[in-house]
C-alpha cells in the first residue's frame, strides 16, 4: 500500500503532465491533522491545489480536520461527509431500485473471531512470541524488544512532577539515530485495566482465537498475531484509556439492548446531543474504559467482533532522544514526564505511555520495550565547526543533551544551554552532568529558576528562540 501511495505522488507530481490532465475528474479532499504540529494537514492541501492545477473540478471546498478541535475531528469531517454524499448523489444518482443504507443499520463488522479450543493453548503462544522477535530494522510494524536498563527518578520526591531518565539497550537493533531523532514506543495497557475491561464484557482473557476476515477490501490487523489471546489483544491492542468519539456511541447504541442506556447512546451521538457528549466525555477526559462502565448493560451484550470497530489500536508515542551514539554506544535514553492531572471525576488523569514506562522496574528482572528509531524535526548545523545556542526548559532540553553529548565527543567546544525549570532542588535536571561540562570548558550555561524566589524568575524565551540554532 505504502509503494502505491509513493507511486501516484509521483506520478502527479510531474512536471510534463498537461494542465488539463484532469479536466474530467471530480474530487474532494478531507485532511486529518492535528494544529498542535507546525505542517498542518501539509499533505491534504498539497494533494488539493495539485489537483486543482491538473484541471480538476472539487466537489466541495477542502475540508481540514483538527484533532485538537474540542469534538476532534469528527467536528470537521461529520457534516463534511453529509455534504459529500449529497453532492455525489446529484452528480451520481443511484441505480433505479438501489438506496442509501440508514444510519439506523447495523452493519456487519469487518473480522470474524473464531474461537480455538483449550488444546491450542500451547501451539498459540509459542506462535505468538515467534510473531514478535526482533527484525534487522525496526519499524512499528516490526519493533526492537529493547531491554530496559535503568529508570531513574530525576526530580526529587517531594516535587509534584515525576520524571524518569529512562535507558534502554539497543545493542544488535541495526538502530542509528542523531541528536534530535525521536523513539516511538509501543505502550500497553496496565493489567488491572486488563481484568476489568475482561471482567465488564464477561470476556475470558486466556481465549484464543483467528481473525477471519468478513471484508475482502480490508486487511488483517497487521499488528496482532495469528492466532491471538483475548488477553494479548486488549493489553497490547485497544486503546481502552483513550477518549471515545462520536462514533463510538453511535455504534453502542446499535449494540445496546438497555432501553434506557441506548437513548442516552443515542442522545450523546446526535448532532443536538454534541455539546452535552463534550461535556460528559471530552473536557474531563473520561475513558474508552470508564464509559464502558456506566453502561454495564450494553457492555456486557458487545459482540467481542465489534470490538475492531468499537475502539481504535493503540498508538505508540513519540519521545526526543536524550542520549547520543558516541556518548552512549547501543543506547537509548529519554527524558520522560509521567503524565497525571486532575479533572472533576474523582480518578486522577494519566498519561498511557508515561505511565506504563514508569512502572517498570528493571531491577526486578528482563523489562522488554517494543521501539524504533524516526528521524526528528529538529536539524542542528552539519557544519561542527558552527557554535549553537540551545534553549531547552523543563523535559524540553532532552534533544539538547543529546546534541552537546554528541559534540562533546568530537571534541567541540561553543555550546551555549538555556535552562529553566521551577527549583533548582527539585526539578534540575542532570546538574552534575552540566556542571563537568562547564568545568572542562564544553559547555556555556545560563539558569532560571523560576520558584526560588519570592518574584517568579524567567527567561525571556521569545527573544531567545530566535537564537536557536545560530551563531553565538
Amino acid at each position: 500500500m505504502f509503494y502505491g501511495i509513493q507511486k501516484f505522488w509521483r506520478f502527479i507530481l510531474r512536471k510534463n503532465l498537461p494542465p488539463a490532465s484532469l479536466c474530467q475528474v471530480d474530487y474532494a479532499v478531507l485532511g486529518l491533522g492535528d494544529s498542535s504540529y507546525p505542517k498542518f494537514n501539509f499533505i491534504a492541501k498539497k494533494l488539493h491545489k495539485r489537483l486543482f492545477q491538473l484541471g480538476g473540478s472539487p466537489i466541495l471546498s477542502v475540508a481540514l480536520a483538527d484533532d485538537q478541535h474540542e469534538l476532534g475531528s469528527d467536528a470537521i469531517s461529520d457534516p463534511w461527509l453529509k455534504d459529500l454524499w449529497s453532492k455525489i448523489l446529484l452528480l451520481y444518482p443511484l441505480t433505479p431500485g438501489l438506496d442509501i443504507i440508514s444510519d439506523d443499520v447495523l452493519l456487519p463488522p469487518k473480522f470474524t473471531l473464531h474461537f480455538l479450543g483449550d488444546d491450542m493453548h500451547g501451539k498459540t503462544k509459542t506462535k505468538e512470541v515467534q510473531s514478535l522477535s526482533p527484525q534487522a530494522t525496526p519499524s512499528e510494524q516490526q519493533p526492537f524488544f529493547a531491554p530496559m536498563l535503568s529508570n531513574e527518578r530525576v526530580t526529587a520526591r517531594s516535587h509534584f512532577q515525576d520524571v524518569r531518565l529512562i535507558e534502554f539497550d539497543i545493542t544488535n537493533s541495526g538502530m542509528k539515530y542523531s541528536a534530535g531523532d525521536v523513539v516511538m514506543v509501543q505502550p500497553r495497557n496496565s493489567p488491572e485495566d486488563v481484568q476489568q475491561f475482561c471482567q465488564l464484557l464477561q470476556l475470558d482473557p486466556n481465549k484464543r482465537f483467528t481473525l477471519v476476515l468478513n471484508d475482502p477490501s480490508t486487511s488483517l490487523p497487521a499488528h496482532l498475531p495469528q492466532p491471538c489471546s483475548v488477553q494479548y489483544l486488549v493489553e497490547h491492542y485497544l486503546d481502552i484509556s483513550c477518549v471515545p468519539r462520536c462514533s463510538f456511541f453511535h455504534l453502542l447504541s446499535h449494540l445496546s439492548s438497555d432501553e434506557l442506556e441506548r437513548e442516552k447512546l443515542q442522545e450523546f451521538s446526535s448532532a443536538q446531543g454534541q455539546e452535552e457528549l463534550y461535556n460528559y466525555c471530552t473536557r474531563p477526559h473520561r475513558t474508552t474504559l470508564e464509559v464502558l462502565f456506566e453502561f454495564p448493560n450494553t457492555s456486557s451484550c458487545i459482540p467481542p467482533e465489534y470490538l475492531f470497530e468499537l475502539i481504535p489500536r493503540i498508538r505508540p508515542r513519540s519521545f526526543s532522544i536524550a542520549s547520543s551514539l558516541l556518548a552512549h554506544p547501543n543506547r537509548i535514553q529519554i527524558l520522560l514526564a509521567v503524565v497525571q492531572y486532575k479533572t472533576r471525576l474523582s480518578m486522577p488523569r494519566r498519561g498511557l505511555c508515561s505511565s506504563w514506562l514508569a512502572s517498570l522496574h528493571p531491577e526486578d528482572g528482563d523489562i522488554l520495550v517494543p521501539l524504533w528509531v524516526k528521524k526528528g524535526g529538529l536539524m542542528f548545523p552539519s557544519d561542527l565547526e558552527t557554535p549553537i545556542i540551545m534553549v531547552g526548559p523543563g523535559t524540553g532540553v532532552a534533544p539538547f543533551r543529546a546534541a552537546i553529548q554528541e559534540r562533546v565527543a568530537q571534541k567541540k567546544k561553543d555550546n551555549c544551554l538555556f535552562f529553566g525549570c521551577r527549583k533548582r532542588l527539585q526539578d534540575y535536571y542532570c546538574e552534575s552532568e552540566w556542571a563537568e561540562l562547564v568545568r572542562r570548558r564544553f559547555l556555556t550555561l545560563f539558569t532560571a529558576f523560576s520558584r526560588d524566589q519570592e518574584d517568579k524568575y524567567t527567561f525571556n524565551i521569545g527573544l531567545l528562540r530566535m537564537g536557536i540554532l545560530y551563531g553565538i
